[in-house]
């Protein structure tokens, strides 16, 4: 019962800290080239997590366990977090934060089509639909930008990063290993530094990545906050609670960025907002609910 309580709360950490991300995500990508920002924090944020997390004297991965860590890190924080900050170049954070909630849906048709497979209740069906008609009622008023270019490169990349997430969250479920869920975490997040890295390298990144006062802000927040304790969070979340339950964290996210656009860049928040909020609580726990019915091994 405490593990779970601790997966419970991990689950809600990145809930929360995770909505916050989007913003330090655009504010730091206004002045920073969108690889190297990404793939330097990740690269800082992997090792110094395994020091800090050191002092608890967990095993580090055997030989043979590296090459699945680096799957599940490039997979989930390479290729989607990275897709994420490109995006966020053309994207307003609050939309990117919508898109996002499209995951859940992938990640259950994962689990429906790969062994061992989910068994899907329609309560669960039904509290996707609702949670994603909820997000939907939010994405409308960004309609008008559906035509532009840029804008449907951003869309095609969140969409692009959304299934790697949801496939590498399966890999990294599925995958046994011995390795403790921190540990893993600290190697995902410096594999996926390393090659977000040297793919920002090679496009010649290196020539632009000058700090300014608020990307380095945004830098140091993404690098402990988002970073170390919200992808451990996360990796220790997967480990003991159900993927497609984990996964309606992005529902949440969304309401969070939305927030903050309205505490610090003065958006407006509305009865709409208000309505899709309600919706979104009320397809977790649907979800929620649904998982706990079907027998699908954890």
């Amino acid at each position: 019962m405490k593990e779970k309580f601790r997966a419970y709360l991990a689950w809600a950490t990145v809930c929360v800290l995770w909505g916050t991300t989007y913003l330090a995500i655009k504010i730091g990508v206004t002045d920073l080239p969108p690889l190297l920002f990404a793939g330097i924090r990740w690269s800082i944020a992997g090792p110094l997590f395994l020091i800090i997390i050191r002092f608890k004297k967990y095993a580090m991965p055997r030989k043979n366990e590296l090459l699945p860590l680096a799957v599940m890190g490039i997979s989930l924080l390479g290729v989607t977090n990275g897709l994420v900050v490109v995006a966020e170049q053309w994207l307003p954070s609050g939309l990117t934060a919508l898109l996002i909630t499209t995951m859940p849906f992938w990640v259950i048709m994962f689990e429906f089509i790969f062994p061992p497979h989910l068994r899907i209740n329609w309560l669960m069906i039904g509290g996707l639909f609702i949670g994603f008609i909820g997000i939907s009622i939010l994405f409308l008023g960004d309609a008008k930008y559906i035509f532009e270019g840029e804008y449907v490169l951003g869309v095609l990349a969140i969409l692009v990063g959304v299934i790697s997430w949801a496939g590498g969250s399966l890999y990294s479920k599925n995958k046994k290993i011995s390795t403790h869920p921190l540990v893993s975490a600290g190697f995902q997040m410096f594999f996926a530094g390393i090659a977000q890295t040297t793919v920002g390298l090679i496009l010649g990144e290196a020539s632009e990545f000058v700090f300014t006062t608020n990307s380095f802000l945004a830098f140091t927040y993404l690098l402990f906050i988002g970073g170390m304790i919200g992808y451990a969070s996360y990796i220790y979340a997967i480990s003991h609670l159900r993927v497609s339950f984990v996964a309606t964290y992005s529902y949440i996210n969304p309401i969070i960025a939305l927030f903050l656009g309205w505490i610090i860049l003065d958006e407006a928040i509305d009865v709409s907002i208000i309505l899709s909020a309600a919706l979104v609580i009320v397809g977790i726990a649907m979800v929620n609910n649904g998982a706990k019915q079907v027998s699908t091994p954890e």
